[in-house]
């Protein structure tokens, strides 16, 4: 694969709330601005998608929530034969190169149409197998191109992940055919994706497909496993899984200070098996009152001194796949009053 590929990039502008509607042939081009790169590490975050919201008051709304292979148009000629591979687009008789311009048929969360411009991309710097995209939707609002994907201090210019299978308000995902998302840089699906849990890959002939969907509970501290998050923007965790694509962070690094932290959760894809305590310091019963029935008190040792004191009913325990540590109320706040 080419260093430099679909070099074409995009105005970014960071609007709340965008209007999936389709675009008109009198309506500006796409991809028509300069969008600088930018790459960095992230802590733990409330968006699921990454894009922003088509409704702002709701947490699991989004304005481009699924996207249709089969409905790709590259000037005025519908592409036959695109598909995902790993990470990135394909289409028959094409470098990765002259995808750029192509527009996508989407849709949001509501189910409301929406048109997605795909300006360029490169390969991830983690793994040059996967593109991150440049995308626009049209807002009609603005009547202009703009980038779905969330901003933070983090990633200012945020681009795309295109992975396979749609999320949905609860945060469940499932395969349907034809049908992938591009999760932005700073929403929990692509974070999975780059701490190492690929839903495409597999490791001792497992494959990471469930450990992915854990992760993106675990990042949002997605107990109740309804899409609901419970942890706040930049709070850091560390985190350490069944097949070891991830191990526990025993040392101090930059960003993490072990004996700071303690035991957290233990994840599955459909939320928490169990768990100890709250990331955002709130008392355990508020998580029991969202989801009443969910969980019953009593304690469960995991080893390695992980113990839980809440648990899923009915031996959610067993089909834990993920654990994570985090920084307790006190911790975070003696963390953001004195480190840099």
């Amino acid at each position: 694969m080419k260093r430099n590929l679909l070099t074409l990039a995009c105005l970014l502008v960071g609007a709340p709330v965008l209007a999936a509607t389709p675009r008109k042939e009198t309506q500006p081009l796409p991809c028509q601005g300069q969008q600088a790169p930018q790459r960095n590490t992230w802590p733990n975050g409330t968006l699921l998608w990454g894009t922003a919201r088509k409704v702002a008051e709701s947490e699991t709304s989004s304005v481009l929530a699924s996207l249709d292979l089969g409905r790709v148009r590259l000037g005025g000629t519908v592409l036959k034969g695109v598909r995902l591979e790993e990470g990135r687009l394909v289409a028959p008789s094409l470098a990765p190169e002259g995808l750029v311009g192509a527009v996508l048929q989407g849709t949001a969360s509501d189910g409301q149409p929406v048109e997605v411009a795909l300006c360029g991309g490169e390969p991830a710097p983690h793994d040059p197998t996967m593109v991150r995209y440049q995308i626009e939707v049209w807002n009609a609002v603005s009547a202009s191109w703009e980038n779905p994907c969330i901003a933070t201090s983090r990633v200012p210019s945020p681009r795309a992940l295109a992975v396979w299978g749609v999320w949905d308000e609860t945060g469940a995902r499932r395969d349907v055919p034809g049908k992938f998302t591009f999760a932005c840089e700073n929403g929990a699906i692509a974070k999975c994706i780059d701490w190492g849990y690929k839903p495409w890959a597999k490791k001792d002939g497992h494959s990471l497909a469930d450990l992915h969907q854990a992760c993106t509970r675990m990042a949002r501290a997605d107990y109740c496993g309804d899409g609901r998050s419970h942890t706040r923007e930049d709070n850091p965790i560390d985190m350490y899984d069944s097949l070891q694509v991830l191990t526990r962070t025993t040392e101090a690094v930059a960003g993490w200070e072990p004996a700071r932290a303690s035991f957290e959760a233990a994840w599955t894809p459909e939320g928490a098996a169990c768990l100890a305590r709250t990331r955002d310091g709130r008392a355990v019963e508020t998580v029991l009152a969202k989801c009443p029935g969910r969980f019953e008190v009593g304690t469960k040792d995991l080893g390695g001194g992980d113990r839980c004191t809440v648990r899923r009913k009915g031996g959610g325990t067993e089909a834990a796949l993920l654990r994570n540590h985090s920084y307790g109320k006190g911790e975070q706040a003696s963390l953001q009053r004195t480190d840099p």
